[in-house]
């Protein structure tokens, strides 16, 4: 998608939770989104953590962010892309269950 699709994206659904005054839905409804941008800080600060402490730079995944970890552990990217979409999805209809909640 890029970054002009996906910071597009991003602000839509920022702008319709506040809107909907349902802000603290954001992580579950970005599930997939944050936990791809989490890996990626994980990796980055243990690397430095280690790198500092022993002088050299260990990892957590095999490559951050998490989806590339999968594609080096020798997944198919078609599996990968569908797993998300089913994980997104079920996030989605979680948030809309608990929009309906008041």
């Amino acid at each position: 998608m890029g970054d002009t699709g996906s910071l597009a994206l991003g602000g839509i659904i920022a702008v319709i939770a506040l809107v909907v005054r349902k802000e603290l839905m954001i992580p579950l409804l970005c599930g997939i989104f944050l936990i791809e941008n989490i890996s990626v800080m994980m990796q980055v600060g243990y690397f430095k953590y280690t790198r500092k402490k022993y002088g050299e730079g260990r990892r957590i995944f095999k490559m951050a962010p998490l989806h590339h970890h999968y594609q080096k552990m020798e997944l198919h990217e078609s599996k990968i892309v569908t797993r998300f979409w089913i994980v997104g999805i079920l996030l989605a209809i979680l948030s809309l269950a608990t929009l309906k909640l008041r």
